[in-house]
């Protein structure tokens, strides 16, 4: 299928390119119109006999999402990453697997990710060669030839149209019967704590599963970067960051939304991920009086999440002491949440650590049995 599509693709282009320039000196709209219409008689003319299959492939490179269109429409896949036209890995449970479709063309793949851009509306120039967006179910994330000296390189990461709940969890192995009760307990007594884990190990899965547990009357308002937790109820609301690229609108950084937040009457706040000077004001407002808060943090383990978060706090208060800092966290933190990856892309719960107290040395952690 591949050798007569690609052949296919290389007869029709060639008549594209052959196409006369403006003859009949129309205005750039009308030429465009007009050629527009002739590749979609050539199009059609040169697929007509193809078998569907073949003709499908060779007209989503033209029209579509080239060899990406299957791996989008396939639910089982969680990741797309495409490095070049002839390099795109897919990423199915937790695992990488090379995609044995590619672009036809070094045209096609560029006119494909312009294609992409549009419909996300995520534009990268030389003055600002990255840029993130929303396509379907997918965030997505595109860096320019610029950075990586080679080809664009584009992430496209699906959302799960149906969030992840502890019941789910449970039944794939990822915790046991005895940690569904401890993960009930830390929301029924309103208990803040942190979901750490590395990249790809499932934090934003567990968030969404301690959502499931609030009751419908519970207003939650969440902040992130991009749209990724799932509202428990409609009384709850969330609030998404601004980067403008084109540096014409000013940024609005998880900080600023943080404070809105709290004229916004939550229950409870939740935050995507803690990964800047916003990690101050998100455990100054735990430390007074938004119990049953939430968030993640990259981090291996719970001592690496202490260290990591007196950092963050840092960057939003340099002035403040070390000793300051771990007061802070002492005062608003109750419990680390712990989840990891196997090699082998198995998720799995590490265990619940309680912070016990705060020594000269540091803290004390302590894992729940």
């Amino acid at each position: 299928m591949m050798t007569e599509a690609l052949e296919t693709y290389r007869s029709i282009q060639n008549k594209i390119e052959s196409l006369p320039m403006n003859e009949f000196m129309l205005t750039p709209d009308e030429e465009n119109q007009l050629r527009s219409q002739k590749i979609e008689q050539i199009i059609a003319q040169e697929t007509a006999m193809l078998p569907e299959e073949v003709r499908r492939r060779v007209c989503d490179e033209f029209e579509s999402w080239g060899p990406l269109t299957a791996p989008m429409a396939d639910e089982s896949i969680t990741e797309i990453i495409l490095n070049g036209p002839h390099s795109i890995w897919l990423e199915r449970q937790g695992r990488l697997e090379n995609h044995q479709d590619q672009f036809f063309s070094e045209l096609s793949f560029r006119n494909c990710l312009e294609r992409i851009s549009q419909a996300a509306r995520a534009h990268i120039t030389i003055e600002h060669p990255c840029a993130d967006g929303q396509l379907g179910d997918f965030r997505l994330s595109l860096i320019g030839g610029d950075l990586t000296r080679n080809h664009p390189h584009l992430t496209l990461r699906r959302h799960p149209k149906n969030p992840w709940n502890f019941q789910k969890l449970f039944a794939q192995d990822w915790c046991n019967e005895k940690d569904l009760g401890t993960f009930a307990k830390l929301m029924h007594e309103r208990k803040n704590f942190l979901v750490i884990g590395a990249t790809g190990s499932g934090k934003t899965s567990v968030l969404n599963s301690f959502l499931d547990l609030l009751p419908d009357n519970e207003r939650i308002v969440a902040i992130e970067d991009t749209s990724e937790i799932a509202l428990p109820n409609s009384a709850s609301m969330k609030l998404l960051t601004r980067e403008d690229p084109q540096g014409i609108l000013p940024t609005v950084d998880q900080a600023q939304l943080l404070k809105r937040s709290l004229r916004l009457r939550p229950d409870r706040l939740v935050m995507g991920e803690i990964r800047g000077a916003e990690a101050k004001d998100f455990l100054m407002a735990l430390a007074t009086g938004h119990s049953g808060s939430f968030g993640t943090l990259h981090a291996q383990d719970a001592s690496q999440a202490l260290i990591r978060l007196e950092m963050l706090i840092q960057m939003g208060a340099p002035q403040w002491s070390l000793q300051a800092i771990r007061r802070l966290i002492q005062l608003s933190l109750d419990y680390i949440v712990v989840v990891a990856r196997e090699p082998s892309g198995k998720r799995y719960f590490k265990g619940t650590y309680r912070l016990c107290s705060l020594e000269d040395h540091g803290f004390l952690v302590e894992r729940l049995e």
